[in-house]
C-alpha cells in the first residue's frame, strides 16, 4: 500500500440535540472544540503534530470556526484551521479535502469534520441563505423532498416505515452501547436524546404534512433542526502502520451537480461516480451511510441504486439509524456518516481488511457528494 495514502484512524462526535435544547448555549467553535481535543488525544501515539484542521460550517458565525476551535481545543498556536461550506455536505467535504491534503503529501495529520449550532445561527434556526441564484429553482429542502416523493411515487407509508426503522435501529444501537466509543460529552450531555423507542409506523401515520397540505413529508419522517459536531483524524498510511492502528483508507471521493429543483436525486449519481472512479461495484460495498434528512430522500437514492433498506439491504444501509432518529446538524451530518462507517468497519473486531464502506449525501442547490473507504489493519 502507498505509504502516503490517506487513512482515517479516529472518529468522534458530540451527542446531537434539538435546537434550543441541551446544547443551545454553545456556539459552533465551543461545540466542536471538545471533539478536536478528543481526536488529538486519540492520535497522540503517532508522535506527530496535527498539521491542519478543516471544518465545515454553513450557518455562521463566521470568523474561521476551524481556527477558533483549534485554539479552543488546546491544539496550539502552530495548528492552523480553515472553514468551508458545501451546505449539509460540508462535513463530508472537509473529510474529502483532508484526504486530498494527506494524499498529495501536503500534510501528515489533519483533523476534519463539521459543526452546526442551529441554536446560535445568525438570523435564527429557520433562516437560510439561497441555494441558487435568481432565475434558478431554489426550493426549501422539505418542499424538494415532497416534490421528489411525488415524482418518484414514494408513498407516505414507505417514508413512515423508513423513519420507524431509523428510530428502532438507533434505539437498539444506543441500548447496546454501539455509540459509546465515539461520543464526546459536552455541556453535561453524554448521550443522544432524540431517538424515540416505540415510534412505529402507526404513530408516525398520525403526523400531518409539514410543507404542503397534499404532501407526504412530515415532522416524523424527516430529520429535525439540531446542534452537533463530528470529526475524524486523517493520517498517512505510514503513520497508521507504524502505530499499528486499524483504520479506513480513503479510496475515492467525488461530487456531482444536479437539478437544484430536486436535490434528493443527486446522491445516487455521486455514488455511481465514485465507484466508477475507484473501479468498484456497489455489490462490493458492505456498508452504505446516506444522510437521512428526509426518508423520501434516502428512498429516492436507494431506489435509484437498486437497494432495499426495508428489506434485503437493511444491514447495509444506515444499520444503526441515521439523522431521522439522531438528528441533522447540517454541516456535521456528512462527517457523522464517516463516524458511523468507522464504528461499523473499524471498531468491530469481526470486519476483515478490504471491507468497503461508502458515505453519500444530497445537498441543497442540487449537489451530491460521496466518499469510498476501505478497512485496513
Amino acid at each position: 500500500m502507498d505509504p502516503g495514502a490517506p487513512v482515517i484512524v479516529a472518529a468522534r462526535r458530540t451527542p446531537i440535540a434539538a435546537a434550543g435544547r441541551a446544547l443551545a448555549r454553545l456556539d459552533a467553535p465551543a461545540l466542536v472544540a471538545p471533539v478536536l481535543a478528543a481526536l488529538a488525544a486519540d492520535v497522540r501515539a503517532l508522535a506527530t503534530a496535527v498539521d491542519d484542521v478543516v471544518l465545515g460550517n454553513c450557518r455562521g458565525p463566521g470568523g474561521d470556526v476551524a481556527r477558533i476551535a483549534a485554539l479552543a481545543a488546546g491544539l496550539g498556536e502552530a495548528v492552523p484551521g480553515v472553514t468551508l461550506d458545501r451546505q449539509c455536505g460540508s462535513g463530508l467535504e472537509a473529510v474529502r479535502l483532508a484526504a486530498a491534503l494527506v494524499g498529495s503529501r501536503q500534510a501528515d495529520v489533519v483533523l476534519a469534520g463539521g459543526v452546526e449550532s442551529a441554536s446560535t445561527a445568525p438570523g435564527g434556526a429557520h433562516h437560510r441563505a439561497a441555494f441558487a441564484p435568481p432565475g434558478h429553482p431554489d426550493p426549501d429542502m422539505g418542499d424538494a423532498a415532497d416534490a421528489t416523493a411525488r415524482l418518484l411515487d414514494i408513498a407516505r407509508a414507505r417514508q413512515d416505515a423508513y423513519a420507524a426503522r431509523s428510530h428502532a435501529r438507533a434505539v437498539a444501537a444506543q441500548r447496546e452501547g454501539r455509540y459509546d466509543a465515539e461520543l464526546v460529552p459536552v455541556a453535561g450531555l453524554a448521550r443522544d436524546p432524540r431517538p424515540r423507542p416505540g415510534l412505529d409506523a402507526g404513530r408516525l401515520a398520525r403526523f400531518r404534512p409539514a410543507f404542503s397540505p397534499a404532501g407526504t413529508v412530515t415532522a416524523g419522517n424527516a430529520a429535525g433542526i439540531d446542534d452537533g459536531a463530528a470529526a475524524v483524524a486523517v493520517v498517512t498510511e505510514r503513520l497508521r502502520a507504524d502505530a499499528g492502528l486499524p483504520g479506513l483508507r480513503v479510496l475515492a471521493s467525488g461530487v456531482v451537480g444536479a437539478d437544484p429543483a430536486l436535490p434528493p436525486l443527486a446522491a445516487a449519481p455521486a455514488v455511481r461516480a465514485v465507484l466508477a472512479r475507484a473501479g468498484r461495484e456497489l455489490a462490493d460495498v458492505a456498508q452504505l451511510e446516506i444522510t437521512e434528512a428526509f426518508a423520501a430522500q434516502v428512498l429516492a437514492a436507494t431506489d435509484a441504486l437498486g437497494l432495499d433498506p426495508l428489506g434485503d439491504d437493511a444491514e447495509r444501509v444506515c444499520p444503526d439509524g441515521g439523522a431521522i432518529a439522531l438528528g441533522h446538524p447540517w454541516s456535521a451530518s456528512g462527517a457523522l456518516l464517516v463516524v458511523r462507517l468507522f464504528a461499523r468497519l473499524v471498531r468491530r473486531a469481526d470486519v476483515a481488511p478490504g471491507t468497503l464502506g461508502l458515505a453519500a449525501c444530497a445537498i441543497g442547490g442540487g449537489q451530491g457528494l460521496a466518499l469510498l473507504v476501505e478497512r485496513v489493519g
